[in-house]
């Protein structure tokens, strides 16, 4: 099995300690080596390739790791010299289109084309950091990972973009959950009640997640203009604890959004269920 990395910033080189040592025989390139990219390399006398080359001919998969701005100008310029069949492992952080965009040129070439998105911190996780992958080879892809010790889940079904898009959706609600989280332990532990939140909201861990994130969303199509001054309410008492909000005004805005929606267009059905309620929201998203 003949691998090459393309780039070797902290994500190349993470894969290619174990890839290496699992026996396959590994090509390297990177346009501007660090020094650690420099040693790793004379550490197995191997050529640090400057570019994209014939040297790719023989290479059964490539693995490339550079920056999100250049993966697709990296993915046809590798797939100019991959042979038919070949497999190209997309670990960057483009986004879905460009992946989309990415994978048809691939296709075109005959060459498998695998969107990989990086789900945790290969700084500390290494090649154990788990990866989401989807597209044609995604089933070969993670047979040659999980050969190295790393991890792999393949989207049953999945096409390029669905891995990066899940991996921005899931940014989404941790990323909004740990702003909220900041300012809610903040004020809690302010007014001393930290430990008596905790267990207000040990409700919420007897539900399962979708069922709780569905529910936000089918009471919101109903609710949003109640719960807009709910939301206002909840700013004023933060600000009189010198703690104003950065995040709770965004929050009463898509309240007052979908609550205006609502006066110009009202739901079909008094009590939507998930399915009905983001067909609302998604009819209505060029209203806002």
């Amino acid at each position: 099995m003949q691998v090459a990395i393309i780039g070797l910033g902290e994500v190349g080189r993470c894969y290619a300690g174990p890839l290496h040592a699992s026996g396959v025989d590994l090509s390297v390139c990177e346009a501007r080596p660090s020094q650690a990219a420099t040693d790793l390399a004379r550490t197995w006398g191997l050529q640090v390739h400057a570019a994209a080359g014939s040297w790719l001919e023989s290479a059964d998969w490539v693995l490339s790791c550079v920056t999100g701005s250049q993966a697709l100008p990296v993915a046809e310029q590798a797939a100019a010299h991959l042979k038919p069949g070949a497999g190209f492992a997309d670990l960057t952080t483009a986004s879905p289109a460009v992946k989309r965009a990415a994978a048809a040129m691939a296709a075109d070439r005959r060459v498998r084309y695998v969107d990989t998105a990086i789900m945790g911190a290969i700084s500390l996780n290494g090649v154990r950091t788990p990866l989401l992958a989807a597209g044609n080879g995604a089933d070969a892809f993670q047979a040659l990972i999980a050969g190295a010790g790393g991890k792999v889940k393949v989207i049953e079904g999945g096409v390029a973009g669905d891995a990066i898009s899940l991996k921005i959706l899931r940014s989404v609600f941790t990323k909004g959950m740990e702003a909220l989280a900041v300012e809610l332990l903040v004020s809690a532990e302010k007014q001393g009640v930290r430990e008596k939140l905790y267990e207000l909201l040990s409700d919420i861990d007897e539900t399962p997640l979708r069922s709780f994130i569905d529910m936000l969303v089918r009471t919101h199509v109903v609710h949003a203009k109640r719960r807009a001054h709910e939301v206002h309410d909840a700013q004023q008492e933060l600000a009189s604890q010198g703690l104003p909000s950065q995040v709770l005004p965004g929050v009463e805005q898509r309240f007052l959004t979908t609550a205006s929606l609502l006066e110009r267009q009202p739901l079909p059905v008094p009590e939507p269920d998930i399915h009905q309620a983001l067909a609302w929201l998604l009819a209505n998203a060029d209203r806002t």
